[in-house]
């Protein structure tokens, strides 16, 4: 069986290559004070690809899945596809073939070699106890950006009928008898749980109905996956989605949402490092939150058919933002928003109420120079909108800084993101090591950076 590693081969390094962007240790130098300014294009979004593919494990003919970025968690879920005897075919181009007629049980040391970092195998779940009977999840890695629970994943699988066996390695699950419905209440929206259910319902006996379930627009487009494969799913506005199950779906063929988590990162780009960056590909009615924090500070945009423009308006202004589920402030935006409210003249407050250690990366900043003060219980405010979670924190930063060269490691993909963003608008040189981590969700990374202007190496 032709598997696909997620490490790369080795490849020649050159300026700006990501040809080379999946190097274990991989370290940028990068010389600051210049404004980025160009075009780039965002593709599909990581977190809506990634579960497409795991989708096409349901049809039974094959699936065509468009606008796939070229990602370290795509090559990862190819390789656990593959794994498991889904032949996937690429174009080059973005578009991925996806056949799972030859599907067959994996060993799980199969499946926790290929696993890597991801968390992605849990979602393997519900399709494989339909088509096998069976499933294991490895120990599950991913950002160390807080405690990310599984279970609400295993309730929810228990609730559809699944036998749950912990065990040293990982988790083994069983179905002799097949899924059924269930009636299933989410304690917070979580968009993985929400992804499992819908991944599990579609082919289980009955109907299900879930309650709290996550809204995101990349959710709304698995359905719209789903619902191509022959799966029948409506849902309300007060977050219950019903799934009637079928006995069988076929193949789909789609093409991705655009990642708005990348647009927002290279919006905030602009606004930190005082550039102008058209972002191709980005939408505005996924973004309107985002856009409505982006003027209030100080920055402007221009909305065009084949996408947005970003850049300052300008001096930066000081806001509060509250991080919450859709439609609320995503938490994937606040990390390299704040680089830019170093920037801004007065203070500014970023109540983090979905992980409770994303802020774990100011610590970096203020080696930069930047003056953030991490509140590791939250702030109380009569202004709040978003319920306080026991987990919250806050984060207040007075500007604005100048920021200063320095030598970084990169704790996680959006953090890492902000450390590079936080370099390019820093005087002098910065160090920043663990890049390959911004492999995971940026494609062609540093090929984008040059393309916009920034000054740089790629070192060790």
């Amino acid at each position: 069986m032709n598997t696909l590693l997620s490490a790369s081969a080795a490849s020649q390094p050159g300026h700006g290559s990501d040809s080379i962007s999946d190097r274990s240790g991989q370290v940028l130098a990068i010389r600051g004070g210049r404004p980025l300014t160009g075009r780039v294009e965002v593709k599909g979004a990581k977190n809506l690809a990634t579960k497409a593919m795991v989708a096409a494990l349901l049809g039974e003919t094959v699936s065509v899945l468009r606008d796939v970025p070229d990602i370290s968690d795509v090559k990862v879920v190819r390789s656990l596809l593959e794994v498991h005897g889904v032949t996937v075919d690429d174009d080059g181009e973005g578009v991925l073939r996806l056949d799972p007629s030859g599907a067959v049980s994996a060993h799980m040391e199969e499946i926790d070699a290929h696993a890597g970092a991801s968390r992605i195998p849990i979602l393997f779940c519900g399709p494989l106890l339909h088509l096998l009977r069976q499933a294991f999840i490895p120990d599950l890695g991913g950002c160390r950006i807080g405690d990310r629970p599984i279970d609400f994943h295993l309730s929810a699988l228990r609730a559809f009928g699944a036998t749950v066996d912990k065990l040293p390695s990982g988790i083994r699950l069983s179905a002799p008898q097949g899924l059924h419905g269930a009636d299933i209440t989410l304690p917070y929206p979580s968009v993985g749980a929400t992804e499992q259910v819908l991944l599990t319902a579609v082919r289980a006996k009955g109907t299900t109905e879930l309650r709290n379930a996550a809204i995101e627009p990349e959710i709304m487009d698995l359905i719209a996956v789903l619902q191509k494969m022959g799966a029948i799913i409506s849902y309300e506005p007060n977050r219950v989605i019903f799934i009637e199950g079928v006995d069988s779906l076929r193949g789909y063929d789609h093409r991705c949402i655009f990642d708005r988590n990348e647009a927002a990162s290279w919006a905030c780009a602009a606004l930190a490092t005082d550039g102008d960056i058209f972002v191709g590909g980005a939408k505005q009615q996924e973004m309107l939150t985002f856009l409505n924090v982006f003027r209030k500070a100080g920055g402007d945009f221009d909305i065009a058919e084949d996408g947005i423009r970003f850049r300052r308006g300008g001096d930066l202004k000081p806001v509060v933002v509250e991080t919450d589920v859709h439609p609320g402030f995503m938490t994937d935006w606040q990390q390299p928003l704040i680089v830019a409210l170093t920037q801004a003249h007065g203070t500014s407050t970023v109540h983090e109420t979905v992980y409770e250690n994303r802020l774990g990366f100011t610590r970096a900043l203020n080696q930069m120079g930047a003056d953030i003060v991490v509140h590791p219980e939250g702030i109380a405010s009569d202004e709040r909108r978003v319920p306080r979670r026991a987990l919250e924190q806050a984060a207040v930063i007075n500007g604005p800084t100048p920021l200063h060269g320095a030598d970084v490691v990169v704790p996680d993909l959006r953090g890492g993101y902000s450390y590079v963003i936080a370099a390019l608008a820093a005087e002098g040189e910065s160090t920043v090591r663990n890049v390959e981590i911004i492999r995971r969700g940026y494609e062609k990374f540093l090929d984008k950076l040059t393309a916009l202007g920034a000054d740089f190496d790629v070192i060790g």
